[in-house]
């Protein structure tokens, strides 16, 4: 392979868009955003075996395996970036931070522990856009506790959304997240920049966010990699669990087949009290946690 050097991590942007004549600027950011999505639409998903191959050299210091394994996996950080749009941050901007994240994510992966790449980045892609939200999109400071807990919110009601194919209420969530309806309709009163897929954009009026995107991101291939393998590990970790551990994890998170139940329902099910119920939850997930870490992932899987 040919030995290239690989750009520094604020110039991965550059490396992949080629430089345009100057213009005014907003002629100049709409030309970008719609090359940058077309040059990454050209480069295909790797197949398992290129995968593997490539991070492997990569591992050993090779530089064109690493840049080929970036430039393959930026439709992943889009597709990731996307989630975000409702949080103050322009699209291109969080797909800088999310490509960041995707570098981070190389530097440590480890293909002999049997992740696909895709997988593990997305752990870390979310990270760096969050962090950049926090650090960058509000004018008064949130406190990291608080993002955090905003961030778990909007996770769970996006996991409900797609569940159920509907406009999610804030009982539905707090009754997930096993929080009072106040609580979450103060959390989300905290995320005040809201930007709908279908408000026009700023460069031009003409497009809509939604449309500024390829109509089958949310269902790419590496979506549907990425979902089945969190699928499996996900099943496999609460595996490990005690029975009545993973049949309360199951049924509270609606996950292998079951539909998700409230802590009451559980508590008749299993004939315990609603507090045994809630205290096995926290049980159960403060053991998964310690599982996740072993292997080296965020928490932030389990919703």
């Amino acid at each position: 392979m040919r030995d290239e050097a690989l750009p520094e991590d604020g110039e991965l942007v550059e490396q992949v868009v080629p430089e345009l004549e100057p213009a005014a600027e907003p002629e100049f950011l709409n030309d970008v955003t719609q090359i940058y999505l077309n040059e990454i639409g050209a480069n295909p998903l790797l197949t398992p075996e290129q995968e593997l191959s490539y991070s492997r050299l990569a591992r050993q210091g090779d530089q064109a395996a690493r840049q080929k394994m970036i430039e393959h996996n930026l439709r992943l950080v889009v597709n990731i970036a996307k989630h975000y749009l409702n949080r103050g941050m322009p699209l291109l901007d969080l797909v800088e931070e999310g490509n960041l994240g995707l570098i981070h994510a190389l530097d440590k992966f480890d293909p002999e522990r049997g992740f696909r790449f895709s997988t593990y980045a997305t752990w870390w892609i979310r990270q760096n856009i969050e962090r950049a939200i926090m650090n960058q999109s509000r004018i008064i400071r949130l406190p990291v506790h608080v993002v955090k807990e905003l961030n778990s919110v909007l996770r769970a009601m996006r996991r409900l959304e797609a569940a159920s194919a509907r406009e999610t209420g804030v009982e539905e969530i707090a009754q997930l997240l096993d929080k009072s309806v106040e609580e979450v309709r103060q959390v989300l009163a905290l995320n005040e920049h809201v930007a709908s897929l279908d408000a026009p954009l700023d460069i031009d009026p003409s497009l809509s966010i939604g449309e500024s995107l390829a109509d089958d991101m949310a269902e790419t291939p590496e979506t549907q990699i990425q979902n089945s393998e969190v699928e499996h590990l996900v099943t496999e970790w609460i595996g490990m669990l005690s029975e009545k551990q993973r049949k309360v994890i199951e049924y509270r998170y609606g996950l292998n087949g079951h539909e998700m139940a409230t802590l009451e329902e559980l508590a008749e099910r299993l004939s315990l009290t609603r507090e045994r119920v809630r205290q096995i939850q926290i049980e159960a997930l403060a053991q998964l946690r310690r599982i996740l870490k072993r292997h080296g992932v965020s928490r932030d899987i389990l919703l």
